[in-house]
């Protein structure tokens, strides 16, 4: 480390839950809350205006609570950055939601309708990855918690459930998705990715996804080639719990909840959580034990974010 102390550690969800409502304690939908933030922020979270209006206004209510006219002077939410941009009348529509239809409304309250509210865009947890078709036109390949999608421009042409999906393959910068769909129609996509390494990452993500959210026991998960007859390629096997594994696990807790110091959204943006603290009843010393999208976190259910150790 080059950087002196204290640290700044930024972390992001990986395996995005496909029901937020489903997560026990508050602290981990207040996580899955942030990244979801993030990720309208930075236009990965793509959806109607209508849509993002009602989202920002979850976002402000949770962030400043009921609108107060001698605290909110006009033009009061421009202040807060909810897109890459946006135009004034959509700032006067989040306005006008915040102030008529989510009046005592809590944080915790609001921060959960924005989750099933953005639970039901077509690119809720996506990680877009960029790739070309076989005609060379620019496309996103995506996984998220319900399957596989592709993106071109700012349309969804492509999606498969995990459990169509039957093989995952790459040879160099190609890659192959193969499927099952209704009346045994089998389909090949085949996308081009900048890079072989690229290819290969791609690759490694999708089969973690599918093991994630597939798979009933992580007793289940094989090793993964994507080799063939002409080409040796890799071998890849996800380590982890499974997503129904890590909600079991979840419902099992039994503690009061951890104390939770809510961040500001205005400006700090670039990690998760900016500056969100969480108190677990004394001052703890922390060290990271590795990245992994399924475990536990600092003792509470989580998906996709960290494994701690006390010092």
């Amino acid at each position: 480390l080059t950087a002196q102390p204290p640290f700044t550690m930024c972390l992001r969800v990986k395996f995005y839950p496909p029901d937020p409502a489903a997560l026990k304690e508050e602290i981990t939908r207040y996580l899955v809350f942030l990244q979801v933030k993030r990720d309208l922020y930075h236009g990965r979270l793509l959806c109607k205006t209508s849509d993002a209006a009602l989202l920002a206004a979850y976002i402000l209510q949770a962030e400043i609570g009921d609108y107060d006219p001698g605290k909110h002077p006009e033009g009061y939410s421009s202040k807060f950055q909810f897109f890459p941009k946006h135009s004034e009348k959509l700032e006067r529509r989040i306005a006008e939601i915040h102030k008529t239809e989510l009046i005592g409304q809590s944080p915790e309250t609001s921060e959960l309708n924005f989750l099933q509210k953005a639970q039901m865009l077509e690119t809720y947890g996506v990680d877009p990855h960029p790739c070309k078709d076989v005609s060379g036109n620019p496309a996103f390949l995506a996984f998220t918690p319900f399957g596989f999608t592709v993106l071109q421009g700012n349309r969804r042409v492509h999606f498969l459930k995990w459990e169509e999906v039957t093989k995952l393959k790459f040879e160099a910068k190609t890659f192959h998705i193969y499927a099952n769909q209704k009346e045994d129609k089998k389909i090949i996509l085949t996308y081009f990715a900048p890079t072989p390494e690229a290819c290969k990452h791609l690759w490694k993500c999708g089969v973690e996804n599918q093991a994630f959210y597939k798979l009933e026991k992580s007793s289940q998960v094989r090793t993964v080639s994507s080799s063939n007859l002409f080409f040796k390629g890799s071998r890849f096997r996800y380590s982890g719990k499974v997503a129904k594994e890590v909600m079991e696990q979840s419902a099992k807790i039994k503690r009061d909840p951890p104390e939770i110091h809510r961040s500001q959204f205005l400006y700090q943006l670039n990690c998760v959580p900016p500056h969100a603290e969480v108190s677990l009843g004394k001052s703890l010393n922390l060290k990271l034990l590795q990245w992994n999208s399924s475990t536990l976190c600092g003792g509470f259910a989580t998906t996709g974010v960290c494994e701690w150790e006390t010092l």
